[in-house]
């Protein structure tokens, strides 16, 4: 550290002292704040196209579903959404909106799949009659009762084994899971970036850039310092 004496060190620490770190401090902590309330804004928005998406799911209609998801889908690639998703009993954070499932819209495919197959079977020359249509009698009550819906097991096991009840026809069961839509097609999550050009990531990047500058402060003012013990005059 030659050529450096206490009168510069002195007046270089006065300089750093002309802004107060407490004040930078003070700054950061707004500037957090003004952050977490816009990340705040953003999930809440997040959650209310996702309402969106559940109620067009109920509702049955095919293109009001598109829309919905299209919207929820822009608005989180465009926007920073840190969501709290639940996995085999752990909370883990996340930037996206979390999966989402069209229960109502599997459901109504579902249906519909199954009846092409019982219209199928019914044209069919089968002496045992309408297979599907004897294994809905007993299991649709079941169901009901139940209240298990077209994709769960306890469903999927009393129509498989229904159907297995009568064997001539040895492809009827493999005909009925084959008819069933896969739940993977009625099942979304959408990815949220972790930075994204909107106010609140501005307001991020200026949060570093102050942590950083604290730091700095923070090490130039240790080491300025101990240059003041050590340096003779």
């Amino acid at each position: 550290m030659s050529g450096l004496n206490k009168y510069e060190i002195k007046k270089s620490l006065k300089s750093l002292r002309q802004v107060k770190t407490w004040q930078l401090l003070i700054i950061l902590v707004l500037l957090l704040f003004i952050y977490a309330t816009l990340l705040r804004f953003d999930h809440i928005k997040m959650t209310d196209l996702k309402a969106a998406v559940t109620t067009a799911d109920e509702s049955g209609s095919d293109e009001e579903i598109a829309t919905a998801l299209s919207n929820l889908r822009d608005f989180a690639i465009n926007h920073t959404v840190i969501n709290i998703t639940e996995k085999n009993g752990t909370s883990n954070v996340t930037f996206g909106t979390g999966p989402i499932y069209l229960e109502h819209q599997y459901e109504r495919k579902a249906s519909e799949a199954l009846a092409a197959a019982e219209q199928q079977a019914s044209t069919d020359e089968n002496p045992n009659g309408n297979v599907f249509a004897k294994a809905m009698e007993v299991c649709k009550p079941l169901a009901i009762q139940n209240g298990w819906a077209w994709n769960s097991q306890g469903y999927l096991d009393c129509m498989t084994g229904e159907i297995a009840k009568y064997p001539t026809t040895e492809t009827i069961e493999d005909s009925f899971m084959a008819s069933l839509p896969s739940t993977a097609l009625f099942r979304y999550d959408f990815a949220s970036p972790i930075w994204t050009p909107t106010l609140s990531g501005l307001i991020a990047i200026i949060c570093l850039i102050l942590i950083f500058v604290i730091l700095i402060r923070a090490f130039l003012w240790c080491v300025l310092h101990l240059a003041l013990i050590f340096i003779k005059k």
